[in-house]
């Protein structure tokens, strides 16, 4: 907008920027509003009527009275101002967001207040204040128009009783009929003509619309409010004002600066001083709305969800009649912020016209004024998967589905309600609330009752159109203008004298109330204060040690900004791992935002440039707390603490408000033309333009510049230099940091064609688009990347809590993408929505075609696996088991579980992809613009979501903890001694790390089994025996293979011995450790998955038979077996050190693959003479038993009675473990006994005293050679000391390795 720059210089100092009116504009007549012919259009559009009828924009079965008509901007000064180009259309749109409108004399026009925010592109913020009042029509031509218009309405609606004309419309457009109408329409049932709600020139006077408005860089909103009160009271009074109303907007503009940080100004109104004040240095950032009203309204509970739905930076409606409560609700929670600010779409008055926004697939704050009686089920939103909806008028909120709760909340909500009660407000919402808004002039729909009976009483007593007569009108006013009556009752004010207000009634109320609006402006300004420092110390308290974690790794701001999406700022594992329990389900959701991503941006940042005011502050505090509190960074504990300075916040701000700082120069006469700024009653004066496009030139302050121009300076440049460089394309999102959300803070409001329309929602998919990819990655280097071992991850190993995070917010995004630029809405999820049609039309299909259901799926690939079906890939049977899970009671719940197991089968995008091709279906669902219709950027997301392959993920199994699953297991006996199986009753039992199957017989010679059990989670043992009966009783066993039938995972069980007395170790049972197989690709599928060639390094079947004759070919050295056995005790350390959800499997690290026992097994056995003594195998549990025989003699025989108390103590601990495994009804064999002793004996910390016990037996010099490990004393004191580290642990055994046995 170019135009003059006059009186710019000292813009970004000035208390305002711009006086505007907005109102009529009579030249041009009565004109439909544009605006709202657009909303037509596009509603039509959505509902699939013809477009063109909706088109005209004029509604003729709506009351011409109720109907929207195109406002403008009459006048504004200054033209312009460089910081902060004047926007006419968006001026305008937010000053009258339903257009003008228009009364008669019967209803009622009282002043209406509410503000208003422009957001720009670079999220800096601009406030507007506005005063809306009633004002006669005198043009003949727009009142001759209105009757015209009535007539046409009378012909057109014949049958309809004329007072129905102020009934509500079908237009949607009349949901932003103001909350005051619903009122007006009950006072115009009332006598005469005007009663039947019509409008007749020669009988009825006509008032329209006309607002006042200051436009400020700072929310003062107590001040602007009171400043515009007065401006309008002087055009009402029958006395002209002291000064011609240029002098205060010209004083307003020019000559009232901003007051500095930590100081306090006074200004003049037209009758009296007002007072705002501005918080210092070290204090949170200015805040004038009122809190307290925003607590009252919603109840403590229900603000502190909804705060942390905006953390977590969900899509955030608030509905209400009143545009101020909008602002107050969506400003209020946007402080309480601190630190943070919200960093997406920010509208808290939605024009109407702009209601298609609502579709916008990103996080937004956004307000919609509702129409008194209409319910919230007749707004059609797009997408309510992630949407909190707050109801602000009925006080109640509905919350998305499964998100976090905030740290602390009940001694959170405790504290909070501390601080109300102190103020004399209920914690609970929608309590009557003390009188905030009774200040200067009420906000719509907080008239209190009593004035408004009290206005019906007067209009029906009234003759005279509820106008006083003339004299009693003069007297009145002549005495409520006087302004030497003004300049004694500011003398006795000071003097603490009251003086009565002369009012109508001819009591002291205005005075009083004048009164009571500084005090009620103190009172809110120290509720507000305290209110938020509470927020603020939740945020000290959590984020106290943030900065050691905030990765600088840019030598210089140019190089930084370059790289920024491919850097890691923040090293978000070690923050987390840091964190107490109980705070991790928030914090890792909301250290995955946009606001929390631009929080450290801003602190990376400021080791080049001035640091960010908000995070000064923040700094500052957290220093100061510091200083105060000294505590380790490692002991960090959930205790609540309470905030310490409310009392100190509450005296700062109320010794500024009583002690003035600055003043600032009084109004005074301009250099006006002569006869101009005529005075006339009861119309608002035009004003004249040339004294005010222009401020003194000698202003001290005017040419001021702050750190916050020279930032914006730099920016700009930044964004210049980003655009002349070609080369680097990526980085012309760079400023939006990783989220779309930055360039679209706000709609523009300006143009609002079709044409724009569709260009907002590409900008929606190229940034949906972006957001997948960006999503994808971080899952995948989370997941597996080296980029995650360097980031402190210990392994690459993400951590389930994490891991949850990140796959809830694919879920949100699937949501937001399937929600974008749908025709019609069904259902909260727009994604089993589309599923559920795609079901309903394959299952239609597949009746005329009389094929199976599941035809439709294309075979999965091959499981290379003997014994076991193949499953095939079924979208379709995928949505069954869903369906088939009562656990899951809602749409939103069922499309999360499908993303979940498809993603843990590796079948997201191939799903996605086969729901997509049905391109009939979809552009029966969607529009042409919506992001599942623009083909290149589905194919590309399709392929980011394939990335997710290359990882697993147990995300469905591990949620799901109670639903039934079905299981099919197989057994695989050794093929070379062909499949004859054995007479004896097998039996098979499954455990997990759930919990376990309990047992079951298999069927004889079947080997194949199928049952139902709750979820096992992952599977990690499996028991196998038999009961030993029959001619052939011995089973020779190659593995166990394990299915969960619903996501496809295989376990493979080996086992490779002997089952049965008399062969191998005697054991008729046997423990098998089980290992994940991964799919074999198509080209693997030729290969039997059977036993391991000879070849291979001894994988878990040869590891079990170590001891066995056949694995006599592979010799471990000692350095060997030593490493193995570190290793082994380091991974239990590693599993130990994990939290404790994140653990997995125990008994793998003991008893499987490199697991403690096999390692021990390896140390025992080196240099054991195992060989045959008459055909007989010798076992290490053999020397166990002959070992503890001998201790028992020796006892026996008083040997050891000389022996040291704690030696006499462990030995008989050996003795009695070894007798208890021995005498169990368990036919577990040599070998797994061994393995239990090993396990008991860790669990116990008993490992280490017993083996000096093995080491000093004699028995050692028969049974081992002397080159054996257990006798080189060195050796086995090092692996005792290895062995004392797990004393730290509490181990604890599954229940299929300790069955039968209580020690």
């Amino acid at each position: 907008m170019s135009g003059s720059t006059t009186g710019s210089g000292a813009a970004p100092c000035r208390f305002a920027h711009y006086f505007v009116i907005c109102g009529i504009d009579t030249e041009t007549g009565l004109e439909p509003d544009e605006l709202a012919a657009l909303y037509q259009w596009l509603e039509a559009d959505r509902h699939g009527t013809d477009p063109e009828a909706a088109a005209t924009g004029e509604n003729l079965e709506q009351s011409p009275l109720k109907r929207t008509f195109k406002s403008k901007v009459l006048a504004h000064y200054p033209e312009n101002v460089e910081w902060n180009p004047f926007d006419q259309d968006a001026v305008n749109m937010l000053c009258m967001p339903k257009g003008l409108s228009f009364r008669t004399q019967a209803d009622l026009r009282e002043p209406q207040f509410h503000s208003f925010i422009i957001t720009r592109e670079d999220g800096s913020r601009t406030y507007g204040f506005v005063h809306t009042f009633y004002e006669e029509v005198t043009s003949p031509q727009i009142c001759s128009a209105m009757q015209t218009l009535y007539q046409m309405h009378n012909a057109e609606n014949p049958s309809s009783n004329p007072s129905s004309s102020s009934s509500s419309s079908s237009s949607s457009m009349d949901s932003l009929a103001s909350s005051m109408d619903e009122a007006d329409s009950s006072s115009s049932q009332r006598g005469g003509g005007v009663g039947m709600g019509g409008y007749d020139a020669s009988r009825d006077t006509l008032y329209v619309s006309k607002a006042l408005c200051l436009i400020t860089p700072m929310p003062f909103m107590h001040a602007c409010r009171r400043f515009l009160a007065q401006l309008h009271r002087a055009v009402t009074s029958a006395l002209p004002p002291p000064l011609p109303l240029e002098s205060y907007i010209h004083n307003v503009l020019y000559e009232v600066p901003l007051p500095p940080p930590g100081r306090s100004l006074k200004f003049h109104g037209v009758y009296e001083p007002i007072v705002c004040q501005r918080p210092g240095p070290g204090e949170l950032p200015l805040a004038d709305f009122p809190l307290g009203v925003a607590f009252s309204q919603l109840g403590v509970e229900n603000l502190v969800q909804l705060f942390t739905c905006t953390m977590l930076e969900m899509q955030i409606l608030l509905y209400s009649q009143d545009y101020q409560r909008l602002m107050t609700v969506a400003e209020g929670i946007t402080t309480l912020l601190f630190p943070f600010q919200w960093q997406h779409v920010y509208v808290p008055i939605l024009p109407a016209s702009l209601r298609h926004f609502l579709d916008a697939p990103v996080p937004y704050l956004m307000g919609l004024q509702s129409k008194e009686g209409t319910d919230r089920s007749k707004l059609e939103l797009p997408q309510e998967a992630n949407l909190c909806f707050v109801d602000i008028d009925n006080h109640c909120i509905d919350l998305p589905e499964d998100f976090p709760q905030f740290p602390n909340k009940p001694d959170f909500i405790k504290e909070l309600s501390e601080v109300l009660l102190s103020y004399g407000l209920s914690p609970q919402g929608g309590a009557p609330l003390v009188p905030t808004t009774s200040s200067s002039s009420p906000s719509p729909g907080s008239v209190s009752k009593g004035l408004r009976s009290l206005a019906l009483s007067e209009l029906e007593d009234d003759g005279r159109n509820g106008n006083l007569g003339g004299e009693e009108q003069a007297v009145l006013e002549l005495l409520q203008g006087n302004a030497t009556l003004e300049r004694l009752r500011a003398l006795a004010r000071r003097t603490g004298v009251e003086v009565g207000r002369v009012d109508a009634s001819g009591g002291g109320a205005q005075q009083q109330a004048g009164g009571r609006t500084v005090a009620e402006e103190l009172r809110n300004a120290k509720l507000n204060v305290q209110l938020r420092e509470v927020f603020a110390s939740r945020f000290t308290t959590m984020f106290a040690d943030y900065e050691a974690f905030v990765i600088q790794s840019a030598p210089d701001l140019e190089s930084w900004l370059t790289n920024r999406e491919q850097m890691h700022n923040f090293d978000k594992a070690s923050f987390l791992s840091d964190q107490p329990e109980p705070y991790l389900p928030f914090l890792s959701h909301f250290i995955e935002t946009q606001m929390f991503a631009t929080f450290i941006d801003n602190k990376i940042m400021s080791q080049w440039e001035d640091k960010e005011p908000l995070l000064r502050v923040f700094d500052g505090r957290i220093d100061k707390a510091r200083l105060y509190n000294v505590r380790a960074p490692s002991l960090r504990s959930s205790n609540y603490q309470r905030c310490t300075v409310l009392k100190e916040s509450a005296q700062a701000i109320e010794q500024r408000l009583m002690k003035i700082d600055h003043t600032a120069i009084h109004p005074h006469l301009l250099d006006m033309k002569i006869g101009q700024g005529k005075y006339e009653h009861g119309f608002f004066p035009k004003l004249q333009a040339d004294v005010l496009a222009t401020g003194p030139t000698n202003n001290k302050w005017s040419n001021r510049t702050t750190t916050a121009q020279r930032r914006k300076d730099r920016y700009r440049q930044h964004t210049e230099h980003l655009t002349l460089d070609n080369d680097v394309k990526e980085q012309k999102y760079m400023q939006e940091a990783r989220s779309l959300g930055k360039s679209l803070r706000q709609p523009k409001l300006s143009d609002l064609s079709p044409a724009v329309i569709a260009q907002t929602n590409w900008k929606f998919v190229e940034g949906l688009l972006k957001e997948c990819r960006m999503k994808t990655k971080r899952m995948l280097v989370e997941k597996m990347g080296r980029e995650a071992v360097e980031l402190g991850h210990g392994e690459a190993n993400i951590t389930g809590l994490e891991e949850n995070t990140l796959i809830a917010s694919l879920c949100d995004l699937l949501e937001r993408i399937w929600s974008h630029g749908l025709q019609v809405k069904q259902g909260k999820s727009a994604l089993w929505s589309h599923l559920l049609h795609y079901q309903a039309r394959e299952e239609k299909l597949a009746e005329q075609q009389a094929l199976s259901p599941v035809s439709n799926g294309e075979r999965r690939k091959s499981e290379s696996l003997l014994g076991m079906p193949l499953i095939r890939v079924s979208l379709l049977q995928d949505m069954r088991h869903i369906q088939s899970m009562g656990e899951i009671k809602t749409e939103v719940g069922r499309a999360r579980a499908w993303i979940r197991l498809s993603l843990e089968k590796k079948l997201l995008s191939q799903h996605l992809k086969q729901l997509l091709s049905r391109q009939a279906l979809a552009k029966k669902l969607y529009k042409r613009y919506a992001f599942l219709r623009c083909e290149e950027e589905k194919e590309q997301f399709l392929f980011h979501l394939l990335s997710l392959n290359a990882v697993d993920y147990f995300c469905f199994t591990s949620v799901f903890t109670t639903i039934m699953i079905p299981y099919r297991a197989v057994i695989l006996p050794i093929k070379k001694l062909s499949n004859a199986m054995t007479t004896s009753n097998p039996w098979v039992c499954v455990s997990g790390e759930l919990g376990d199957s309990g047992v079951m017989q298999i069927p004889k010679n079947v080997l194949e089994m199928t049952f139902d059990c709750q979820n096992l989670g992952k599977l990690t043992t499996v028991q196998l025996g038999h009961d030993n009966s029959g001619l052939l009783a011995k089973w020779l066993v190659d593995c166990v293979m394990v299915r969960n039938e619903i996501t496809g995972h295989t376990y493979k069980f080996p086992c490779g011995r002997w089952l049965g007395k008399g062969v191998d170790d005697g054991s008729l049972e046997r423990v098998l450790i089980g290992e994940l197989l991964a799919p074999s690709a198509e080209e693997d599928s030729g290969r039997g998955c059977r036993t391991p060639p000879a070849q291979r390094s001894p994988s878990l079947t040869r590891r079990i038979s170590v001891i066995s004759l056949t694995a006599r070919g592979y010799k471990p050295t000692s350095a060997q077996i030593q490493e193995a056995i570190g290793e082994a005790v380091n991974n239990i350390n590693k599993h130990f050190h994990k939290p404790e959800k994140e653990r997995g499997s125990l008994t793998i690290l003991l008893c499987g693959e490199c697991g403690l026992v096999g390692a021990l097994e390896q140390f025992f056995h080196h240099g054991f003479k195992s060989a045959r003594l008459f055909q007989k195998t010798v076992f290490v549990w053999d020397f166990m038993e002959k070992a503890v025989a001998f201790m028992e003699s020796a006892n026996h025989m008083g040997d050891l009675q000389e022996t040291a108390e704690p030696m006499g103590i462990t030995c008989h601990s050996l003795c009695r473990y070894v007798n208890a495994i021995n005498s169990t009804p368990r036919n577990i064999g040599k070998d797994g006994k061994f393995q239990l002793l090993v396990c008991l004996g860790a669990r116990d910390r008993l490992l280490p005293q017993w083996l000096p016990l093995l080491v000093e037996c004699p028995l050692i010099l028969r049974m081992y050679e002397d080159s054996a490990l257990l006798r080189e004393r060195s050796t086995v004191n090092a692996l005792i000391s290895v062995l004392e580290t797990l004393h730290d642990f509490p181990i604890t055994l599954e229940a299929s390795l300790v069955k039968g046995i209580d020690l």
